[in-house]
């Protein structure tokens, strides 16, 4: 059983990775395809983020997972609220009972250090000083979160997600403007990845 990483945040919230080694005939039979995904990879990926759904609380009404027009998953009831992050051969959940929830997980690649310039505010450069590609991509990592988090769209990273420092070495604190909440972005680094993950309410 391929538990790349696993955490029980607190009674109401949980969080896994899963390194996908099987085939998609494995996940088919556990969990229903909520839409059309024609490239088996991403076929695979999509999968394997439903099943850990049902892994993680195995009451999960996975049949009732409707997909807004953001393409954000939800449950109508929000009996759960939950998220769904994909990269390379792994996949990643998180699930809470009570709080809204946003995960993301990357590889870094230098592709992320050439583009910087658009997700990275020039206040943010000075406390990321040296910028390293870890760094890098685990501020693109906590933003995606973010956007995660929000899933109603139309999210500038650049103007609307402003991370404010480090509240501890595994804490980004942030602000985000389009609805005026404070909040902490969990990071940890899981080589190859780098993970960031939010539960907290919306102000």
């Amino acid at each position: 059983m391929p538990v790349f990483f696993q955490q029980d945040i607190n009674e109401h919230t949980r969080l896994g990775i899963w390194k996908i080694d099987e085939e998609e005939a494995y996940f088919k039979q556990l969990v229903p395809l909520h839409r059309e995904v024609t490239h088996p990879h991403k076929r695979l990926q999509h999968l394997a983020g439903r099943f850990l759904l049902k892994y993680l609380f195995p009451d999960f009404p996975s049949q009732q997972v409707k997909i807004a027009d953001t393409r954000k998953p939800f449950l109508s009831d929000e009996a759960y609220h939950f998220s769904i992050s994909h990269c390379g051969d792994y996949a990643a959940a998180i699930v809470s009972k009570h709080s809204r929830v946003g995960i993301d997980i990357e590889i870094p690649t230098d592709k992320v250090l050439r583009v910087e310039h658009k997700f990275i505010r020039p206040d943010e450069q000075e406390w990321l000083k040296p910028l390293t590609l870890e760094k890098a991509t685990q501020v693109w990592s906590a933003k995606e979160a973010v956007y995660k988090w929000y899933g109603e769209g139309l999210v500038d990273f650049k103007q609307h997600i402003q991370l404010k420092g480090y509240k501890s070495a595994s804490v980004f604190n942030c602000y985000f403007s389009k609805n005026q909440t404070a909040m902490d972005i969990h990071l940890a680094v899981l080589p190859p990845l780098c993970l960031s993950f939010i539960y907290c309410t919306s102000s």
